[in-house]
């Protein structure tokens, strides 16, 4: 692929991702000529479909358009289809519809391009329908080249709205240049209102300690003093106890002394 081709096929999938919201890997329909068209050519489908839209991609066809390859009798076709994804169309196999019909059906819904489809086919009449669906990639063979149709008509405009509504967005409204403002007119989502943070605490190493008053230092020392007081007591009891109990033995020896004496002399004085 010539590089100012993928450079194109670049900007326009681009456009269908941002506008439509295509997502990688693609949703490829491929219909049963294309398929046709690739083994006779001896194209490889998968390949080219990455290499043209330059990511990955997801092939897949129909249970009608697999029909009409059956009643080809197209071996080497047939083995190229069943390596893609079945999509069911909701068609019965016994009745198929045809292949244009059976695509448009699961394309087009609404006209609009809900299940976002790249179509690769050959059928002309079934491309210059689709073109009229905004947001419808077309990929068709051209002399054993794989080709992408540039932007139709139909997805054009709706791109350029998109971008325009971007520009303009909410300067028409009511509510434009009100801060806050609960709704929006055209998404109708509401914004996300933001949590007010509570006061902050200080930093704990730059408070200062509270100062303790002046009663309850005298109650503590207080405290401290009955309990020094007690123990200092306790202390003293058992030293009384052992002072009172010398004075008596040195009492009752004192008495016994001098009563002896007394009664010694007073006899002696009498034998006299």
């Amino acid at each position: 692929m010539r590089q100012k081709r993928a450079k194109q096929y670049r900007k326009q999938m681009l456009v269908y991702q941002h506008t439509f919201k295509f997502r990688e890997p693609y949703q490829v329909i491929v219909d049963d000529e294309l398929v046709m068209g690739c083994s006779k050519a001896s194209f490889d489908v998968a390949k080219g479909l990455t290499r043209t839209l330059q990511a990955e991609v997801k092939p897949m066809i129909t249970q009608c358009c697999i029909q009409k390859l059956y009643e080809s009798r197209d071996q080497h076709a047939i083995d190229i289809a069943k390596t893609f994804e079945r999509r069911r169309c909701n068609h019965p196999p016994k009745d198929p519809v045809p292949p244009h019909e059976c695509i448009k059906s699961i394309v087009n819904i609404n006209n609009e391009n809900k299940h976002r489809y790249v179509v690769a086919t050959d059928n002309e009449r079934l491309r210059y329908s689709l073109r009229k669906i905004p947001g419808v990639p077309l990929i068709y063979m051209n002399r054993s080249v794989m080709v992408m149709e540039p932007l139709s008509k139909a997805s054009a405009l709706v791109s350029t709205s998109k971008e325009k509504n971007k520009l303009t967005h909410g300067l028409n409204s009511v509510k434009s240049g009100v801060a806050n403002a609960e709704q929006d007119d055209e998404t109708g989502e509401t914004e996300t209102k933001k949590k007010r943070k509570g006061p902050k605490q200080p930093n704990p190493l730059s408070i200062k300690k509270k100062k303790v008053k002046s009663g309850e230092n005298e109650q503590q020392q207080t405290t401290e003093k009955t309990k020094k007081r007690r123990k200092r007591s306790h202390k003293k009891r058992e030293a009384g106890q052992d002072e009172g109990e010398g004075k008596g033995d040195g009492d009752g020896d004192g008495e016994g002394e001098g009563d002896g004496e007394g009664k010694g002399e007073s006899q002696g004085e009498s034998q006299d």
